[in-house]
C-alpha cells in the first residue's frame, strides 16, 4: 500500500484493544485508509455508519475491527448462537472477508462460522450448531441454516452488509429485510453498512434498518480512482480480437481481467486467446463452486495470467496486483464500469481501463461518461496495435452433460419408433389387462 493512499492517523491511535492492534502490526497495518479514518473513530463508539467505498480502500477491515472491539467489550456470559452477523453478496466476497477476519482476529478469542451455497452443507451446518461468534456468508444459506433451528438471531449485537447496492442487484433485499426483522430492534444493535453508491435504494434501506447512521461518502477522485489510466478505442465488431491480441502483447500485463456482458461472448473469446498463447481462464456464473474457486486460485499464483469475466464476477473478487482490466463489452449499468474498472489500481497502486466502444455497446458510453464525471479520452487504432494474424481456435468441444456429436449415430442410423422397446407402464393401484383394459382415450374435438 503506498503511502499517499494512507492518512496520517494510526490504528494504536484509536479505541482499539492491545490485542487488535498486535494483530494489525503483524499484518503490516499501522496507518489508516481514508474510510478507516472516517469510519473507525464512529463505529468504535458505538455510531451506526453507512459508507461508500470500493472494494480495495481498506472497508474489510474498518468493519471487521469495530466488530470485533464491540463484542470484546461485551462482558456478559458466553452464549451459543451467534453475536455477529456479515452479509456479503457473493461466496468469493464472504470467503475473503472469512480469510481477513480470521488473520486480524489471530490474539482474540473469537469463532467464526463461514456459511456459502454451493458446497460443504453438512459441514457448514455442524460449524454453526457449535459455539460461534460470527456469522460470515450470504443470505440465501443463512436463512436456509436459521429455518432449521440451528442458530437464533436473538442474542446479535452487530450487524454488516457489505455492498448493499450488489444486494439490490441479486435480489437478495427481501433476504436481508427477513434476517434484520428477526434481531434486536436497531437501536440495541451496531450496524455498518458498506456500498460502492450510496444509491437512494441503499440509504433507503439504512435509514430504515440501522439507527440513525451517519452517511460517509469517499471524495469522487476515489469512487473512479485517478490512479487508473482510462481509455478507450472503437473497433468495428470483427476488429475487437485482433485489438485486444495486439493491445495484449503490447501492454505485456502482468495480471488482467477482461469483462464481456455474455457467457457465449466469454467462451468464444476463451477459445481465441487459449488458441493464440495465452493463459487464460474463463469466470462466470454458471461455474461450479469448486471450480470457480480453483480458477481464481490459478489466476492468484499467476498459473493463469488472463482472466474472463462476466459481471457476476465483477464484485466481491479480492485479487491483488490486477495491472490491467478490459471492458471487451461495454456495460449496461453505468455502476458496473465502476465496479469493473476497481478491480485494479487497489490500495494507491497504478492501473489500465481499457474500453472498447464497439457498435453493439456504444450507446453506453455517454452514461458511463455522466456517472464518472469525465470524459474517457479516445485513442485511434493503429495498424501497430492490430495483430495481423489471428490463429482461428479448434471448434468447442460440447459440455460433459451432452454425448460428443461424433458419438451418436446419425439420425437415419435410429431405430424406427415401431421396433424400440415398449416402455414399461406406469405403476397403478388396478393393473391392465385384457379382462381389465385402461378407459380409452378421448380425442378433443379440433
Amino acid at each position: 500500500m503506498k503511502k499517499t493512499h494512507l492518512t496520517e492517523t494510526r490504528f494504536s491511535n484509536l479505541e482499539l484493544s492491545d490485542s487488535i492492534i498486535k494483530g494489525l502490526k503483524e499484518a503490516g497495518f499501522i496507518n489508516c485508509t481514508p474510510i478507516q479514518d472516517k469510519s473507525l473513530p464512529l463505529s468504535l463508539r458505538g455510531k451506526d455508519i453507512a459508507g461508500q467505498a470500493q472494494t480495495g480502500t481498506g472497508k474489510t477491515a474498518t468493519f471487521l475491527l469495530a466488530t470485533f472491539q464491540h463484542l470484546i467489550n461485551d462482558e456478559s456470559e458466553k452464549i451459543k448462537n451467534p453475536r455477529a452477523l456479515i452479509l456479503a453478496p457473493t461466496r468469493e466476497l464472504a470467503i475473503q472477508i472469512h480469510k481477513d477476519a480470521v488473520a486480524l482476529s489471530k490474539y482474540l478469542n473469537l469463532k467464526f462460522a463461514l456459511i456459502y451455497g454451493g458446497t460443504d452443507y453438512q459441514k457448514q451446518l455442524d460449524k454453526i450448531k457449535g459455539n460461534v461468534d460470527i456469522i460470515i456468508g450470504t443470505p440465501g444459506r443463512i436463512i436456509d441454516f436459521y429455518r432449521q433451528g440451528a442458530f437464533t438471531l436473538d442474542n446479535i449485537q452487530v450487524t454488516v452488509m457489505d455492498e448493499a447496492d450488489r444486494m439490490f442487484d441479486l435480489g437478495f433485499i427481501k433476504d436481508i429485510r427477513f434476517l434484520l426483522r428477526r434481531m434486536p430492534p436497531a437501536e440495541k444493535r451496531l450496524n455498518m453498512l458498506f456500498s460502492a453508491t450510496l444509491s437512494y435504494k441503499v440509504t433507503e434501506l439504512a435509514y430504515e434498518h440501522m439507527n440513525n447512521p451517519v452517511l460517509i461518502r469517499i471524495e469522487s477522485e476515489e469512487v473512479t480512482s485517478k490512479a487508473i489510466n482510462q481509455v478507450a478505442y472503437c473497433p468495428a465488431n470483427e476488429q475487437k480480437i485482433p485489438l485486444l491480441l495486439g493491445l495484449l502483447k503490447h501492454h505485456q500485463p502482468q495480471r488482467s481481467i477482461v469483462f464481456v456482458n455474455t457467457k457465449r461472448c466469454a467462451e468464444q473469446l476463451d477459445d481465441y486467446l487459449a488458441a493464440n498463447g495465452h493463459k487464460v481462464a474463463m469466470l462466470s456464473g454458471d461455474v461450479p463452486q469448486e471450480k470457480r474457486q480453483r480458477l481464481l486460485n490459478d489466476f492468484q499464483e499467476n498459473r493463469v495470467t488472463l482472466l474472463i469475466a462476466t459481471d457476476v464476477a465483477a464484485r466481491g473478487l479480492h485479487i491483488p496486483d490486477v495491472s490491467h482490466v478490459f471492458n471487451y463489452d461495454l456495460p449496461q449499468d453505468v455502476e458496473d464500469y465502476v465496479h469493473r474498472i476497481g478491480r485494479t489500481a487497489r490500495f494507491g497502486a497504478s492501473g489500465e481501463a481499457i474500453s472498447f466502444i464497439c457498435e453493439e455497446y456504444a450507446y453506453s458510453m455517454p452514461d458511463i461518461e455522466d456517472y464518472i464525471g469525465e470524459k474517457v479520452p479516445v485513442q485511434s487504432i493503429t495498424p501497430e496495435l492490430m495483430v495481423e494474424e489471428v490463429i482461428k481456435p479448434q471448434r468447442r468441444e460440447p459440455r460433459e452433460r451432452v454425448m460428443p456429436r461424433d458419438k451418436r449415430p446419425p439420425r437415419s442410423e435410429h431405430k424406427p419408433r415401431e421396433h424400440r422397446p415398449a416402455r414399461p407402464a406406469p405403476a397403478t393401484n388396478q393393473a391392465s389387462t385384457p379382462e381389465n383394459p385402461p378407459p380409452p382415450q378421448t380425442q378433443q374435438p379440433a
